[in-house]
């Protein structure tokens, strides 16, 4: 290729590097994070601790992680994505090398519960989904779901890596591994992150000028709604209005019906008669599944509306549970395998749509001030949901009535979205083109 070629596409391109930054930050970062099950049973083992003490540990992450939540919208907005995502970097290596000198429990909660718990939030799905949606309109939710699919990649090749270090060499190595890929990686390659294309004189999807001026032309504009669209939202005014607490209702029941299944799905299987080992396969492959859905069904919903890949997903999981609540009469490897896709080909997709949907809604300098407040009930609905399904299975004895209800969150979620209605405000680029 030309020089006068690269000069020309050197826009496009730049754009997918920030893509391909935010993968390997997804992969690692939240690799780092769920490594916390691997060091729990060295631990354990090591200190004798109480299981109740050292899982505490990981939702006391899960908190700091709720108070930090509104916080980033606004240090992005001010600052950028690389302070708010180096910072992560920092936290996280010095929480995991710093694990390795801990001897009592509260070390281990300021090590691997607040550094991190906190570091990773700064690094992974809130944080991405801040400046993301920024760089791509025709291909938004595609583009983000290839760079969250870098948690499925993540967990097939980071964490089977880690695991043989902590059987070869034990714990304590296995952190200062992980400590130092965070650190020599993540820290430089993230020093190429921009908020926007703006930043480098860009404009999203590596468009010129010109190509969006006949873009605008050829298609029409996007908008549906030009007053709500032409209003500055603030957190305060986006609070005033339905949309916003629909959406928050959306974002709580489905990470509700999310970390119910995520923290009981294991045990549930293992007690219906699946093997242990079936039971923790089924819990990675997941995660493998998701990777073609999160791409896939992000690319659609860039053509049909989000509300319908939203609901798709809310689909999802609803199979999931059904399936569930199936094998609990008849544990058939059928219903297993259908469980897994609808739950990480269809189920995941909610993370390709989250931040285009707040986006579509509330676009404007305050972006980041409102999509924070709207972690809140996203961390909150992650946090009910695996104390319910553990409540509800303690006083009836089983886990169908908590299933059960997981299926109504799906209805609600998806309803709730439907009524925000990101579509009737901005249609996606995919529709205009086809209309």
């Amino acid at each position: 290729m030309t020089a006068a070629h690269w000069s020309h596409r050197l826009p496009f391109y730049y754009g997918w590097l920030i893509i391909f930054v935010a993968f390997v930050t997804m992969a690692i970062a939240v690799s780092a994070r769920t490594s916390f099950s691997l060091l729990v049973p060295p631990l354990i083992d090591e200190y004798g601790w109480d299981r109740g003490l050292v899982a505490g540990a990981f939702s006391f992450g899960f908190l700091v992680s709720a108070v930090i939540g509104p916080v980033v919208g606004p240090i992005m907005q001010k600052h950028g994505p690389r302070l708010v995502i180096e910072c992560g970097v920092v936290l996280v290596a010095l929480g995991l090398l710093g694990a390795t000198l801990v001897s009592n429990p509260w070390q281990f909660y300021i090590a691997l519960g607040l550094a991190v718990g906190a570091g990773a939030n700064l690094m992974s799905f809130t944080a991405h989904s801040l400046f993301l949606p920024n760089w791509f309109l025709r291909k938004r939710a595609m583009a983000i779901g290839i760079a969250f699919s870098g948690v499925g990649v993540g967990a097939i090749v980071v964490l089977p890596w880690l695991q043989s270090i902590i059987l070869e060499r034990g714990w304590r190595e296995a952190c200062w591994a992980m400590g130092l890929l965070v650190l020599c990686v993540l820290g430089p390659l993230n020093l190429l992150t921009r908020h926007r294309p703006q930043d480098v004189g860009l404009l999203p999807d590596g468009d010129t000028q010109a190509q969006v001026a006949a873009a605008a032309k050829r298609d029409g504009s996007t908008i549906v709604d030009a007053a709500w669209a032409s209003t500055a939202w603030t957190v305060r005014s986006a609070a005033r209005t339905a949309r916003f607490w629909w959406i928050a209702l959306g974002f709580f029941c489905a990470l509700i019906v999310w970390y119910m299944i995520q923290v009981h799905q294991t045990k549930y299987l293992v007690e219906i008669g699946f093997s242990p080992s079936m039971a923790a396969w089924s819990l990675g492959i997941v995660s493998v599944v998701a990777i073609p859905g999160q791409i896939g069904l992000g690319a659609l919903s860039d053509r049909i509306g989000r509300e319908w890949v939203w609901s798709a997903a809310c689909a999802g999981f609803a199979i999931c549970y059904v399936a569930l609540i199936a094998m609990e009469h008849a544990p058939s490897p059928a219903l297993l395998y259908l469980m897994i896709v609808s739950q990480g080909f269809l189920g995941y997709a909610l993370t390709s749509v989250m931040g285009p949907i707040v986006l579509e809604i509330f676009e404007g300098p305050q972006y980041g001030a409102i999509f924070g407040m709207l972690t809140l009930p996203s961390i909150a609905g992650g946090a009910v949901g695996p104390w319910l399904g553990g409540v509800i299975h303690d006083a009836s004895g089983s886990y169908r009535w908590a299933f059960i209800l997981a299926l109504v969150c799906c209805a609600i979620s998806a309803a709730a979205i439907w009524l925000a209605s990101p579509g009737k405000v901005r249609v996606v680029p995919g529709k205009l083109r086809r209309s």
